[in-house]
């Protein structure tokens, strides 16, 4: 139920599970030679049907549309309507789904983070909307999806052998 209504949140501001999908696409084909895009939409929809995902989603939705509709009270409305360099509390939201499948994770969202590719670009170029929580929640999302597929790569490093630490 949530996840169905999480996915109409991110549809209703623009956001398109596949468009999560393919930035979870350029962030791994890199390390995965067979990676397939439907691949990284089944990895999408895996990191949003975790509940603590949908919630933390629906969370940072409800404050961007609140400060659409200046509804926040000062100096929080400001804070969120000028993208406050130093507010932080998108970025905090958003790790709490990039941890979920390792450090990986959390490099893919910095660096996301500052390259800003994809559907993030337009989230955070926008003027008409606030996407001050969405554009890191996106970024958020599409991290864990990645970092989701590393972790199943088959096609990684295997260590076949191991020396006997204590004899």
């Amino acid at each position: 139920m949530t996840y169905d209504a999480a996915t109409q949140w991110l549809e209703q501001r623009g956001v398109t599970l596949e468009s999560i999908a393919e930035i979870v696409y350029d962030l791994q084909k890199p390390y995965n030679d067979v990676l397939q895009i439907d691949h990284c939409l089944e990895s999408v929809k895996a990191v949003l049907r975790k509940r603590e995902v949908q919630y933390t989603l629906m969370t940072g939705i409800a404050l961007d549309v609140l400060a659409e509709r200046k509804q926040l009270p000062e100096p929080l409305q400001s804070m969120l309507a000028s993208d406050e360099s130093l507010y932080g509390v998108d970025e905090t939201l958003a790790l709490g789904i990039t941890s979920m499948y390792g450090m990986i994770g959390l490099t893919s969202f910095g660096y996301l983070d500052k390259t800003k590719i994809g559907v993030l670009k337009g989230l955070n170029n926008s003027k008409s909307h606030v996407h001050v929580f969405l554009d890191d929640l996106v970024a958020g999302i599409a991290a864990a999806a990645s970092s989701r597929i590393a972790h199943q790569n088959e096609n990684a490093n295997i260590y076949p052998s191991y020396d006997r630490l204590i004899p």
